[in-house]
């Protein structure tokens, strides 16, 4: 089987709040998160990824709804563990939802999900999630400790958060590549779907392809700047043809 591209489309909406927030019924309000859901899957994608933050800086439910209606490719929800994103995903029904850090400080999802710390309430979560037919990811560092609390919550997926490894100038991207790798190594033996995403681009594309066992990459901020060039169609599809080859 062959390595998944998951695209996430949250910074179009990030564009059109820019101009449009608070102004989301104007015939104006451009860019379209449905229209790039539509462009992504021209282009190859396996999914969309989309995430409606507390604050509704980007997203909006609406957004969510229109794509999950409208898009025939799975769609992956992220989410904070709360009350009101509970009730919301309850009623879209996604494929997957993966459970995300989230404050309101952050310009995006920094850092990965402590599943060992807050235990207690994401079990909660979990267990109503998958009790609707939803399948569950776990955003998290390439931590042992985390992998292996994701595994005993009952997550069927974990995400590896790929940020540090992005950010890494060259004599650190060795060390957290290896982080990857040894994350990745137990989440298989845990029986766990490994997927990875943040930070992902053409240019370290190729050392993060080292990792083994990844079954879906989820990318977004590259994807959506390349296409200011090429459109978004193209980017995807550059994207896929690098991922093409991946047999760990």
């Amino acid at each position: 089987m062959s390595l998944l591209l998951g695209v996430n489309i949250d910074h179009v909406a990030t564009l059109r709040q820019a101009r449009y927030s608070g102004m989301l019924d104007s015939p104006n309000a451009e860019p379209s998160p449905l229209e790039a859901a539509r462009d992504a899957q021209e282009g190859g994608a396996d999914s969309i990824t989309v995430h409606v933050r507390g604050d509704r800086r980007h997203m909006q439910e609406q957004d969510a709804f229109e794509i999950r209606d409208q898009i025939k490719l799975p769609l992956n929800f992220e989410m904070g563990n709360t009350p009101e994103m509970l009730d919301t995903v309850l009623r879209l029904k996604p494929d997957f939802v993966c459970l995300v850090p989230e404050t309101r400080e952050e310009v995006t999802t920094e850092g990965g999900l402590d599943v060992t710390g807050l235990y207690a309430s994401l079990e909660d979560t979990v267990s109503k999630l998958q009790l609707a037919g939803i399948k569950v990811s776990m955003f998290i560092d390439p931590d042992a400790s985390q992998v292996e609390a994701s595994s005993r919550i009952g997550a069927e997926m974990i995400e590896l958060h790929t940020g540090c490894f992005a950010n890494a100038d060259n004599n650190d991207r060795s060390e957290e590549t290896e982080r990857l790798k040894a994350a990745a190594v137990l989440g298989n033996k845990l029986k766990l779907q490994v997927n990875a995403g943040h930070g992902i681009n053409l240019q370290n594309l190729p050392e993060l392809l080292t990792v083994p066992h990844l079954a879906e990459l989820n990318i977004g901020h590259t994807l959506i700047a390349r296409s200011v060039r090429v459109g978004l169609t193209e980017a995807v599809k550059e994207m896929r043809a690098a991922m093409e080859g991946y047999a760990l």
